[in-house]
């Protein structure tokens, strides 16, 4: 009798908390007013027969019909705002303590609290670690990965030459792999060989079960997605051989530095104010942070893995996102990609098809720049980038309590017709000198903007640029029959849903 009233009791307590919090959600909601939500499942019926690229292009949809920014109910007193006004994504990106939303948890069990995910002043000290990383002369060294595992992309897509449609989607994503296991980790998993290679395999999954967990109805409750959700099991075990992996590269890597300096593994440092480091000594992302102490001591086997799993999902999805959708847009559009070649030839001389690119010679590539701006404004990488407050802030005239999770879908901003006219037609000149003055900071944000903007912008850059004028030196991209079908898709990375379907010719 008595543990039955306590029962009632505590559900009476629940019922009050949740219809007094409500309360509180329905007054902020008529500042961001979105779709009506229905008790208990909110707005989750707007998306429930939807496919996974229709979920994305209902959210596109929503603030065509809503505004610029509106309130999505998901269970219960859950919600999101969508915001892409230029005065509120200002105070959010730019707020002075940040954190990410929830939807970056979902990679947490991968990538730890790595700099993609850190707050505060753990966040800050990998930050000022990191940096250094992205030094142009590192970066010099790490052009020429990208020219060796480009070739390999370019010799492997010739017997495509001639043929039927193909997916290059698939090639793009097996040389950004290889790239990126070169440059962070100095190893090679030979991906572009050996497609079905466990790492790589594991590397894909993720993306995949993260995709998956975006639209479960449990992914947003920790507890019980990870007891009830059949993918968190199989999460796991790819998490456990992600980890074992990259455990055994630091490893491998440590022992090898100490043997190459005459110390003990557990001191490898080497002498960062060496005159010429930077082009003596083929360093990678890993060797400079097993290089680094804070206060004194060396960074953790855990706090290296952090970083370096973080570097391999953030460096590869989403160059390959940037390259494929240029790919796409060169295909749809061959006067564009007439003028990048010219321009190829104009800079390369007669030996483009094979010259080895620099990053010096890469400055050089005026037009070629102009198109990957306009591919990174239609297709963002990072389509959507999310944000929970870490303290009250005023937005549309009503005070957003902290621990709110604000998105900011980049690819709405990126289309907006008042600040694109045309915005859905691709048009490298939007992003002349004279038309670039015109807009504002928040109207182009590729990487995001502020403290937390994207580390490695030169680097994806660079990557993108090298693949690119590869890939046209040597093939006429052509249209596949099924690349009018593509439709856009994301997690945390922009996709195509069925790849880049493209046919090639040799350039004579």
């Amino acid at each position: 009798m008595i543990l039955h009233a306590l029962l009632i009791a505590g559900f009476v307590y629940l019922l009050i908390s949740h219809l007094i919090e409500r309360k509180k959600l329905q007054k902020m909601n008529k500042h961001f007013v979105g779709p009506k939500p229905l008790p208990v499942v909110g707005n989750l019926l707007e998306f429930a027969t939807l496919d996974i690229p229709g979920v994305f292009e209902r959210v596109v949809e929503l603030h065509g019909k809503h505004g610029q920014d509106y309130m999505m109910w998901s269970l219960l007193n859950w919600t999101i705002l969508m915001v892409t006004s230029r005065k509120n994504v200002e105070k959010v990106l730019l707020a002075k303590q940040t954190q990410k939303a929830l939807l970056y948890e979902f990679i947490e069990p991968w990538l730890g609290r790595g700099l993609l995910i850190a707050s505060g002043e753990k966040w800050f000290q990998r930050r000022k670690i990191i940096t250094p990383t992205f030094h142009f002369k590192i970066l010099e060294q790490f052009v020429r990965v990208f020219n060796t595992e480009t070739d390999t992309m370019v010799r492997l897509l010739r017997k495509h030459v001639g043929g039927k449609e193909f997916d290059i989607y698939d090639y793009v994503t097996l040389m950004a792999l290889d790239s990126i296991c070169e440059t962070s980790m100095g190893t090679s998993v030979d991906a572009q060989h050996n497609p079905n290679n466990q790492y790589v395999q594991n590397v894909k999954r993720m993306a995949v079960l993260v995709l998956l967990r975006t639209i479960s109805i449990v992914g947003p409750y920790p507890m019980l997605y990870n007891i009830f959700h059949p993918n968190a099991w199989e999460q796991r075990r790819v998490i456990k051989q992600l980890h074992a992996f990259t455990d055994g590269v630091i490893r491998s890597r440590r022992e090898q530095l100490a043997k190459e300096l005459g110390t003990q593994p557990g001191n490898v440092a080497f002498d960062l104010s060496e005159e010429n480091l930077y082009s003596k000594r083929k360093l990678t992302f890993l060797d400079l942070l097993l290089n680094v102490t804070v206060e004194g001591k060396p960074l953790s086997n855990l706090d290296i893995r952090e970083e370096v799993d973080t570097f391999m999902f953030e460096g590869h999805d989403t160059t390959t996102s940037g390259i494929s959708f240029t790919i796409y847009e060169l295909a749809r559009n061959p006067d564009v990609q007439e003028r990048v070649y010219e321009e190829i030839v104009a800079v390369l001389g007669k030996d483009h098809r094979t010259a080895e690119l620099t990053y010096q010679n890469l400055q050089e590539f005026k037009y070629l720049d102009l198109v990957v701006k306009e591919s990174l404004r239609m297709y963002p990488p990072v389509g959507i980038i999310g944000r929970s407050l870490v303290e009250d802030m005023e937005l549309n005239g009503t005070v957003v309590p902290a621990g709110q999770n604000i998105l900011v879908p980049i690819y709405v901003i990126h289309r907006n017709p008042e600040i694109y006219p045309n915005p859905n037609q691709f048009d490298p000149s939007r992003f002349s000198e004279d038309a670039e003055s015109k807009r504002g900071p928040f109207d182009y944000l590729p990487f995001s903007i502020g403290a937390r903007n994207c580390i490695g912008q030169r680097y994806a850059l660079m990557e993108m640029k090298v693949s690119l004028i590869k890939l046209i030196a040597n093939y006429r991209i052509l249209p596949g029959e099924s690349l009018g079908k593509l439709r856009v898709k994301t997690d945390l990375v922009l996709r195509p849903d069925i790849g880049i379907p493209v046919k090639i010719l040799l350039r004579e």
